[in-house]
Order: structure tokens, then sequence, then C-alpha cells
């Protein structure tokens, strides 16, 4: 198995008492603990992971803030119901981001002239800018300081480092050699007048180099930063553990490799050139601009040159996608066909996130899962990033509904897919809720949008059925993903923020939803390819649209025809039929009459 199931540890609230104790050794006023490692990814290694070790909040986003008597913990929409189960409340207040603001809480509990402490390495530069000028507008000091306290308290009890080793990932799936990414960054780099790049984000990394790695679960990269100057080979900052013999080869041509602890040293002489380096301020550790800083060296903050390029997938990368998602949606099927012939016998959520996983193995391309099984019966489907384990397992039951969110790591193609289930008859406000999401859903899949398009100027499609009837979702309705690499890629997303124009060869989840807690979760999740759009008769501007890649039924029990516009219902019919066409040659025939049941035409 890819995933445990394992209830978390008793929470240990001796350890907020020994942070504390810590905190007035060193004249601590409060503390700043964000779910972050030095990379700055979405998933941290068991090393980093800092947040839940304190609080017992295990979700992939929030910060907390310790002060001598008080602590808060701050989450977004996502995490709220989950963070409220998890976390003692005697010893954190749990707050919802935007709408409560930890600069705010600060003021509130801490007197003019506090200082707040935050590691450098755990927040990006644009962070710590921010907090440090609002914090200073209420007399309260920012300091950065290395070392961090919690990891201090944690002792030798902190798990070590990972030391996953380097792959190469072979040209028939990255389709562009490194060689021919390398080019094309340093030809911008030297185009913006630029002498070298600071690359910290490992999927970056991963993509430039065509190396991958296992260093965090689902994920795989490798743990590593990078600079890469404008003529010249690139160096590569990594445990050289990590490096066996085929690396190494693959490595010897591209770039140079150092330790990590020679990053310093690589930094403080830049810092002392009259060259000019590129680092992204919304991406890097606030660390690398302290290192570079003071010196002759010129800081450019722009973004991650890789960062465009690799979500603007070529022409392999998206033949592969389709492949991946051929291959997962025969999975998916064999899955939801087993699902309704054991659904009422007894199954937990446990059984079902297991079964998935192995009929996914059984096509013996799975290198690992996408992330954690989102596997949730009845109320535990209305926590939106829900994760089984023995404590909150649940047996799924009739009149309830099922969601299960999950995706798969194939060498071609990653993957990711929610569907909702109905276990015996739905509710009519289950059939009439599932409906408005599926309306948001076509709405998204459907779309036909200029270019320079936004993420932000289709959010709200896919919320207008559910806002008609005075209901929303509090998260994103889509984010990137990448080709073998992480499920969560930025930059384009379809979100209230989303401020980047969504290009062809993009691939973006389409996943709006609707949450009754205590009750249950609804969300339907396909991923889409950005394509060139057929010009209309008497058109004027260049338009995209989606294909959509993900392939398996939508739960027809839960559909209220008369909910759907003639065009959303031709829609659903001709998708299912096409499910239909490309997966039933591949089935079995006890699963290749499900199929044809569930995509059955409705009139």
């Amino acid at each position: 198995m890819f995933q445990s199931f394992a209830a978390p540890p008793e929470r240990d609230g001796s350890r907020l008492e020994r942070l504390r104790a810590e905190m007035q050794r060193g004249r601590v006023d409060a503390l700043i603990v964000p779910r972050a490692d030095e990379y700055l990814g979405e998933y941290v290694p068991p090393a980093a992971e800092r947040l839940a070790w304190l609080t017992g909040f295990t979700g992939s986003a929030g910060l907390a803030v310790i002060a001598l008597e008080r602590a808060a913990l701050f989450v977004d929409g996502r995490y709220c119901i989950q963070a409220r189960q998890q976390v003692d409340a005697g010893a954190f207040e749990v707050l919802e981001l935007p709408a409560a603001s930890p600069t705010q809480w600060i003021a509130e509990h801490l007197s003019p002239g506090a200082a707040v402490i935050a590691d450098p390495r755990l927040h990006t530069a644009t962070v710590a800018e921010e907090l440090a000028k609002a914090l200073k507008a209420k007399g309260i000091a920012l300091k950065l300081r290395s070392g961090n306290l919690v990891d201090r308290v944690w002792g030798s009890a902190r798990p070590p480092p990972p030391r996953g080793p380097v792959v190469p990932h072979p040209l028939r799936y990255a389709g562009k050699p490194a060689e021919e990414k390398i080019a094309e960054l340093q030809g911008l780099l030297r185009e913006a007048g630029e002498d070298a790049v600071v690359l910290t984000q490992s999927d970056s990394i991963a993509w430039l180099l065509n190396i991958r790695g296992s260093d965090v679960a689902h994920t795989p990269v490798v743990l590593a930063f990078a600079v890469v100057p404008a003529r010249g080979k690139p160096e590569i900052f990594v445990d050289p553990g990590k490096i066996g013999l085929e690396a190494k080869r693959h490595l010897a041509g591209l770039a140079r490799t150092a330790e990590p602890a020679a990053l310093e040293r690589r930094l403080s002489s830049l810092k002392r050139t009259a060259k000019r380096v590129r680092i992204d301020p919304n991406t890097a550790a606030c660390w690398f601009f302290r290192r570079l800083a003071g010196g002759t060296a010129q800081i450019a903050r722009a973004s991650d040159p890789c960062a465009l390029a690799k979500a603007r997938k070529n022409a392999t990368e998206i033949r592969g996608a389709r492949a991946a998602h051929k291959r997962d949606g025969v999975a998916m099927v064999r899955y939801l066909a087993w699902l309704d012939r054991e659904a009422l016998g007894g199954l937990d959520e446990i059984a079902a996130a297991r079964r998935l996983e192995a009929i996914r193995s059984e096509t013996q391309l799975l290198k690992e899962i996408s992330f954690d099984t989102i596997s949730g019966s009845g109320p535990n489907g209305a926590v939106v990033h829900y994760r089984v384990n023995t404590a909150t397992n649940r047996t799924l039951k009739r009149g309830e509904l099922f969601l299960v969110d999950s995706g798969a790591q194939y060498l071609d193609g990653t993957t990711d897919i929610t569907r909702t289930v109905a276990i015996g008859d739905p509710t009519r406000q289950m059939k009439e809720r599932f409906t408005r999401v599926l309306k948001g859903h076509i709405a998204v899949a459907t779309a036909r949008f200029p270019k320079g398009t936004r993420g932000i100027d289709l959010d709200a499609s896919a919320r207008r059925a559910l806002w008609q009837a005075g209901l929303d979702f509090d998260h994103g309705t889509g984010h990137g993903v990448g080709s073998y690499l992480s499920v969560h890629e930025g930059p384009p997303s379809i979100s209230r923020r989303s401020m980047v124009a969504l290009e062809p060869g993009m691939i973006i989840s389409n996943e709006p939803g609707y949450y009754r807690e205590g009750a249950y979760g609804i969300r339907i999740e396909n991923l889409l390819l950005v394509s060139e759009a057929e010009m209309p008769p008497g058109g004027e501007r260049e338009m995209l649209s989606f294909e959509t890649l993900t392939l398996a039924p939508i739960d027809r029990r839960l559909i209220e025809p008369t909910l759907l516009a003639p065009d959303e219902l031709a829609w659903l019919n001709a998708y299912h039929a096409r499910v239909a066409a490309i997966l039933s040659p591949e089935l079995k025939e006890q699963d290749r009459r499900w199929l044809e049941s569930a995509t059955a035409e409705i009139a």
C-alpha cells in the first residue's frame, strides 16, 4: 500500500508547554509555526511536519501562532471541520482564513513593543515582508531567526530527512531533453538581462533536469535547490547519498552537483559579484534574499522561469496524459462496479480505499498514488480533505453518499478524479444539490473563452447554480496538474484568486462541490486539457476550450434531469457515450454490463 490508515497519535499537550518554556528562555513573545519546509512545497516529509506534531492538525495548509498564554491555528475553508476535529480547542483557537487575520490576532494578544519570531527558511519573501509591514503598523516587530524552536523541542524524536534516490525520467515520457529545457531557460535569462536564477521549487528542478524522486509521499520529486547560470552548467545542491550510478550518468552532462551545505557558500559568492540574480519572492524562502542582500549583486525579483514552461505540456506529455487517463478510467470503472456490488455488505471506508489502490496496482504501471485517497461516507464526506484512519473509519450505509477523491502517478501522467456515489436511494435534497454541482461542472467543461482568460474569469460559472440556491463551496474550482509530478501544480488554477491566463497544454481540474456539515459531501472532478478552439463563423478572436481527459461515469442516480437544460443534458449523454465507447473494449463482461447501465442515455 502507498498509504497508511493508522490513527494519529494522541494529542500531547506537553509539547506546547515545552515550547512555551523554550520561548520564555529565549525571551520570545510569540512564535509563528507554518505547515512548511525549506522547499516551501505543498507536501512535506515527516521531518518537516512541525505543525502536525505541535497541534495535531494534519492538513496540507495552515499556520499556528503561539503566544505565551494563548495560541491560534489558522486554516482556510477546506480544513475548518478537520481542524476542529483534530485540535485541542482548549489549547488552540481555530480560525478561518482569510476572514480571520494572523496579524490582527497577534495585535489583539500582544502589546506594542513585543517581538514575533519566524524561521526565515519557512516563509516566502513576499509573506515575510507583508507580515513584517502589517505587524510594524501595530507596533510589533517580526524577527527572522534561524534555529527552529519547534525542532529544538522535538529533539531526537524528530524523523530523519528523506534520502530517496534520484531517478532519471526517460525522454519517451518527458518529451523534451533536459539539454533543450536548460538552453531555453538560459535564453530567457539572457533576454531578461539576468546572469543566473536560483531555483527553489522541487518540481521545477525535477522538470528542468528530467529527474524524479521519492522524498515526498505521493509526489515524485527530489528535495533540492539549484542555481542556473545564463551560460554554463547548472548546479544542483542535493544530498549525494541520493545519487546512484544511473543518476550520476544522467546528470554528468547536464549539471554539477554539490552537497546542500555548499549552497550558502554559493549564494555568498554570487552576492559578491556584479551579477543580476533572479529569484521568485512568491515561492522562495526569505532566507535566500537575506543571503543575497547587501552585496554587489542585484536581485531580480521575478517568477520562477520553469513554472509556466512546466505547466504547458508538450505533445508527448499530452499523449501520455490521455493514455494515463484511459488506463485510470478502466480502473475506476472496475472499482465503481465493485463498489455497487459490495457497498451494502458491510464495506467500510478503509476497505474501499484499499480496493481502489489494489485495482490501480493491477495495471502493473502504478508508480504511486498522487495523494492519500479521500474515502468519505456520510458526514465524513463533508470534510473536504478527509483522510480516513482507524479511528474515524465508518461503514457505508444505505441512504448516505460516499465521496471518493483519488489519483494515480504513472510514468506517462498524473491523475486526479472525484466521484460521489449514492448508497441506496438518495434523498430529494441530495439529488437537487448534486445536480447543481453537476451544472457548475458542465459550465466549466463546456466553456469557450478568448486567449488571455484567467482562472478567476471562469470560477463564477462553476458556482452560479449553487449561488442561485444560496449555496457555495469553500475551495477553488480547479488546480493545475503535473506530468508525473505534483497533483497540485501552479501557476494555473480556477479560483477567486487565480490571475494566471490559461494556455494550450495546461492540465487543470474541474471540481465544484457542496458540503453539508454533519451529513454529506458532494464533489465531481475531472481533469481538463486547455486546447485551441475552432474559430466560430464570424468570430474575431482566437478562442480556447477544454478537452475532458478523465473517463468515468457520473452517478445517474443522483441526477435530477428536470434541473438540467437541454444543452447540459446533451453534454452529459455525450460524455457518457464517449466513456463507454473508449473503456468498454478494455473491460470484462460483468464490468462492461455495469458500465453500459451506468452510462445509459438520460432522456
